[in-house]
């Protein structure tokens, strides 16, 4: 239901954002999206000369911008700078997505390490959050904080140990299924959806022993349904949208997200265009409508934003400019990431006016303030709503 009023004017806004803990619930390349360097410039045209596509060149441009942090003053302060302009206290950021099972395992170990290294290179100013006190301190200190997350389960393989293994690295949350189908269960985007596979159940129950989060964003809806059957603890949407503000196979129904709710969970809304609107360019209001759908949904203690975006253009994306007429991969690649570009809205038209990218953050609060949100609800959508369940199931 709308509010009636603003309750900040936006300098109060901006204010509130800044002081308030604000934690983005799912922003993917947290440790490597916010830079683009001379060195990466330089990698990139010649990456473009070679005529490589996005998929092959972004591994070795991430590679690049983990070297930068670890060895360029100017590149840590380029990164801690776009992140002070972000107003973000934690951000949940993902290292495994949509990688082929068989590479899943070496990637995800790459990338933690790569994550580990960076957070010891920015000495201090960024903290690995293994605890909601991790959390809490960061917010204390003035400095920012990392959740180390999973899109996938693939790098699991059919292992129920290496789940042991990497919370041991540090992973704190995991999203079951990317969008497609692996050993676990199946995704969103699949063209026939089940559940939880029995593999999957015992999954399930290996993370509720780990005090893992269980994150059901990216899942098909039984999935959803399976896990919050399987599953001891709360059960979170770190990232998505409202079914029945927008359609988008993306989006959750609201039997699962009040579902979801009423086990003591939470949902995250993203920022993704074409994801809360069918409109090629969707403003704030898109955003702020599924905000408050979800708010009437499941009560104002379970949702948050999980903006899911880093950079300029369609979707996640990040500060690397891909040239247009580079190709996203190759014609006899197969997509493991599961999104068909047209039919869910992820061609270069689809614009959000109002946030371009990571440090466009503070726009969020501005304009659910302006929707009605009072300061107190305002601090429960930004970060308190996650910190509670992470308190509740990690610990």
């Amino acid at each position: 239901m709308p509010r009636s009023r603003p309750t900040l004017t936006p300098d109060e806004a901006r204010s509130l954002h800044h002081e308030a803990l604000v934690i983005d619930t799912q922003q993917p390349p947290a440790t490597t999206g916010f830079l683009f360097t001379d060195r990466m410039r330089v990698a990139l045209a010649e990456l473009q000369a070679r005529k490589v596509s996005r998929d092959e060149a972004h591994p070795v441009l991430v590679d690049l911008a983990q070297q930068e942090l670890l060895t360029s003053s100017s590149a840590r302060e380029q990164f801690l700078e776009f992140w002070h302009a972000s107003g973000v206290t934690v951000a949940c950021g993902t290292y495994s997505g949509a990688h082929r099972m068989s590479d899943s395992y070496d990637m995800a170990n790459r990338r933690l390490a790569q994550a580990h290294a960076a957070v010891e290179a920015l000495d201090g100013e960024l903290l690995l959050c293994r605890t909601a006190a991790d959390i809490e301190r960061a917010h204390a200190t003035r400095k920012h904080g990392l959740v180390l997350d999973f899109q996938n389960t693939t790098p699991y393989a059919d292992s129920l140990d290496r789940i042991n293994h990497f919370h041991n690295l540090g992973v704190r949350m995991v999203q079951l299924t990317y969008n497609l189908r692996n050993l676990v269960g199946d995704g969103c985007t699949e063209t026939n959806q089940g559940g939880l596979s029995y593999f999957g159940r015992e999954v399930v129950r290996r993370l509720n022993d780990l005090r893992t989060l269980v994150d059901v964003s990216h899942c098909s809806e039984q999935v959803g349904w399976d896990a919050l059957t399987v599953s001891t603890a709360p059960v979170i949407v770190s990232h998505s949208t409202s079914k029945a503000v927008c359609y988008h196979d993306r989006g959750k129904t609201d039997e699962l997200a009040r579902a979801v709710a009423g086990r003591g969970g939470y949902f995250g809304v993203v920022v993704i265009p074409g994801f809360i609107s069918d409109k090629k360019e969707p403003t704030l209001d898109d955003f702020a409508a599924h905000v408050e759908h979800l708010v009437d949904v499941c009560g104002i203690d379970h949702v948050g934003i999980g903006t899911d975006k880093a950079g300029p253009g369609p979707g996640t994306e990040s500060m690397i400019p891909y040239p247009p007429d580079m190709l996203k991969r190759r014609s006899a690649a197969f997509n493991w990431d599961g999104f068909r570009t047209e039919e869910h809205r992820l061609t270069a038209g689809y614009h959000l006016n109002g946030f371009e990218d990571f440090r466009d953050w503070p726009n969020l609060t501005v304009c659910l303030a302006q929707r009605g949100f009072n300061e107190a609800e305002l601090r429960k959508l930004l970060g308190l709503n996650y910190l509670r369940v992470f308190r509740d199931v990690v610990g």
